[in-house]
């Protein structure tokens, strides 16, 4: 499983993406079309199947592009931070997070709002 990650910037009408920790660079006229060239050089460096990624704007001119390859399917549905933790540390096992106490909602009144709808 790989995960790679890119800084997008757009420069005069044309998006650039150079990856964060690598020799990746892709440069497109829309941010579909550099995605779709990020995608298809990450899943050409890594041999595992099924991608997904990831696309963020920062600012009208700048985003953040994660692809994931490899990590499609059951095994890597996990919920919260621990799933994030355990991805970019190499796989390491996260621990199972511990069980919150739920607290049960209770019903607001109209005494609780300080003011009543007939007043």
């Amino acid at each position: 499983m790989g995960v790679y990650t890119f800084v997008c910037r757009n420069n005069g009408g044309e998006w650039t993406a150079k990856q964060h920790s690598g020799e990746i660079e892709a440069s497109a006229a829309t941010p579909y079309e550099l995605q779709r060239q990020l995608v298809a050089a990450a899943s050409a460096a890594d041999s595992a199947s099924g991608v997904q990624s990831s696309f963020s704007m920062v600012s009208p001119n700048s985003a953040v592009f994660q692809v994931i390859v490899g990590a499609v399917g059951g095994a890597m549905m996990v919920s919260g931070g621990a799933g994030a933790g355990a991805a970019s540390s190499g796989g390491a096992a996260a621990e199972a997070p511990k069980e919150e106490k739920k607290e049960e909602e209770k019903e607001e009144s109209d005494d609780d709002m300080g003011f009543s709808l007939f007043d």
